[in-house]
């Protein structure tokens, strides 16, 4: 018996991932970060200045990024140098330093009106929304690496957490600071996340004598 033909089916929509790099998203490089910076300086856009660096510092998950509180960066009106935030992945806090250019765009941002009484560091602008989402995150990271010229769907919300690991790792192979730094409970996470391959390993060994 001959089994008719079937009509061809055809999708109703076009694939969400067409046009677009798929994987994971690259980190940006210190000269993008650089440039980014003094875009938003030149801008005068201090919110926006404090969010990329506090990104760039706390290499916090996107959602753990947009819901940190005033709380968690100040103590006695001044900013710390060292923060921890509970991280809502995995309910284990992760520490982070605040470097110098960072606290002054925080101190910055602290200034504007919109901060007057706001208990998170990015308030939304709309009363029912206590901070910005990560949705709004991601549009605001999109719109930064467009800014300098980058390709949009090669980077994304991860891009900032991954800068400066990606940098210790290459300046000092130490996987361990990077797990701790990244708040991750295994090794083999952290191995991932890099893009460890066996090259970096044997480039390592091979800068060791003994």
């Amino acid at each position: 018996m001959e089994t008719p033909n079937l009509p061809a089916i055809r999708a109703l929509r076009p694939a969400w991932n067409k046009g677009r790099i798929v994987g994971q998203k690259r980190p940006l490089k210190p000269k993008h970060v650089w440039a980014i910076r003094v875009r938003l300086e030149l801008a005068e856009n201090h919110r926006d200045l404090a969010l990329f660096n506090m990104a760039i510092d706390s290499k916090l998950r996107g959602c753990d990024l947009v819901k940190m509180k005033v709380v968690d960066v100040m103590a006695s009106g001044q900013i710390k140098e060292r923060a921890s935030v509970l991280q809502s992945k995995t309910q284990k806090p992760v520490r982070f330093e605040i470097t110098e250019g960072t606290r002054a765009s925080v101190e910055k941002w602290m200034e504007d009106e919109l901060m007057v009484g706001s208990e998170y560091l990015w308030p939304g602008r709309f009363h029912e929304r206590l901070h910005i989402s990560t949705r709004q995150y991601a549009r605001i990271v999109r719109d930064w690496v467009t800014s300098i010229g980058l390709e949009a769907s090669a980077y994304g919300t991860h891009s900032m957490r991954r800068t400066k690991v990606t940098q210790i790792y290459k300046k000092t192979g130490n996987l361990r600071a990077v797990q701790l730094l990244l708040g991750h409970t295994k090794m083999d996470s952290t191995v991932r996340y890099l893009g460890v391959e066996l090259e970096d390993a044997l480039a390592i060994a091979e800068a060791i004598e003994i």
